[in-house]
């Protein structure tokens, strides 16, 4: 039902063309039609120049012409019917040819259409260098692809002129961050006696620097996972990775009395793609769950396969959260509040992070808030056949 209500522009050109073709064979048949029913009118009157008929035989005559006629007249009825009839069939008939040629002569005429559309929908962020590169004459379609193909430059230059900003603003502000860091350290390498006021604010200094450091870091990485070209794809397993991430973590977990505990049978999850792509996004999540819970919480992990797909589900416990907030995790520095461990870390880039990942390696990120609380992370991305083990 929702497809007929859609009016296409194939839809009403094939009522259009079906409408067309209709009328000319409804004028076509009633031509013909009043054209053979005037042919077979039969005349009462005697052909001028006929012999006088004798008087004995006049009434035998009249009774043979009556009869004569009747049967005429009886001819001229059954072939009315029967023109009548094929009439009607062929008006049936011309109506379904006449939907089916306009429907094929409107797809015909909205081909190129379907050609730009089609061409249109394969180009993305990652591919804008492509064009459609329309042939044919200068018509109306032509100038339709050329000015979609100025529209696909004009973003592209827009596309490189902003990574050539984030990469080079991030190199050039890592000078400076290292030329503080060198003289923080050089001032407290003196000989003399230093306050501990001074010892304290270039502590602090130093934990700052390294903070937006790692800030610029992040930069770097969403600006080459969404906008970069991914290369050395190799064959890895999403629970190795996620192993070893919990295991860089250990510290913190053990700190701050964390379970880390398998939701049930865990699969290796082969996936392929970029190895520091892939350990940056499971190293997020695994972080992201590690600062955004309570002390002696608890973290659980799965990893499956389903089909074509391989999962990292990742769960954390706590107060019930807005699935509308959760939504807006994946946008750049979006947090969900200070309830967590260390707040003082982190750059509100790690779930944007991961979502670039994924999708540039063909996946998705799913963020649920969990009805009894807490966080639900789930990234699928396409299975890949397990790498071999040397022997």
């Amino acid at each position: 039902m929702r497809k007929w209500r859609r009016r296409t522009v194939r839809l009403r050109f094939t009522v259009l063309y079906g409408a067309m073709f209709l009328l000319s064979a409804v004028g076509l048949l009633a031509i013909t039609t009043l054209v053979g029913l005037g042919g077979t009118r039969v005349s009462r009157f005697a052909p001028p120049g006929s012999p006088p008929v004798e008087p004995a035989t006049l009434a035998a005559a009249t009774d043979r012409i009556a009869w004569l006629q009747a049967q005429l007249s009886d001819v001229h009825a059954a072939q009315s019917r029967r023109l009548l009839i094929g009439a009607a069939l062929a008006l049936g008939v011309m109506a379904v040819v006449s939907v089916v040629l306009g429907r094929v002569i409107a797809g015909r005429v909205l081909r190129p259409l379907r050609t730009i559309t089609a061409a249109t929908r394969r180009i993305s962020a990652d591919n804008l260098h492509e064009r459609l590169a329309a042939r044919g004459p200068a018509d109306e379609v032509k100038a339709l692809a050329d000015t979609i193909d100025e529209l696909l430059e004009r973003l592209e230059n827009s596309f490189a002129a902003q990574r050539r900003f984030v990469a080079n603003a991030s190199h050039e502000l890592r000078t400076p961050l290292a030329t503080m860091r060198a003289c923080l350290d050089v001032a407290l390498a003196k000989p003399e006696p230093i306050p501990p006021q001074t010892a304290a604010l270039a502590d602090r200094l130093r934990t700052e620097l390294d903070q937006v450091d790692r800030l610029l870091e992040d930069f770097l990485m969403l600006a080459r996972t969404q906008h970069g070209a991914l290369a050395d794809r190799t064959t890895l397993s999403l629970r190795d990775l996620a192993t070893a991430a919990v295991d860089a973590r250990a510290g913190d977990i053990t700190v701050n009395q964390l379970t880390v505990h398998s939701a049930g049978a865990v699969d290796s999850a082969w996936t392929q793609g970029n190895r520091t792509l892939l350990t940056r996004m499971i190293d997020n999540v695994v972080d992201n769950a590690v600062t955004h819970n309570h002390e002696g919480g608890w973290i659980r992990l799965a990893t499956t396969v389903d089909g074509t797909t391989a999962q990292l589900v990742v769960e954390t416990g706590g107060r019930i959260l807005d699935q509308e907030q959760v939504d807006r995790l994946t946008q750049p520095f979006q947090r969900l509040g200070a309830d967590r461990i260390d707040s003082g870390n982190g750059s509100g880039l790690g779930l944007s992070i991961v979502a670039a990942v994924a999708a540039a390696h063909g996946g998705t990120l799913d963020l649920r808030a969990r009805p009894e609380g807490g966080l639900r992370v789930a990234v699928s991305l396409p299975a890949a056949v397990p790498a071999r083990v040397p022997a």
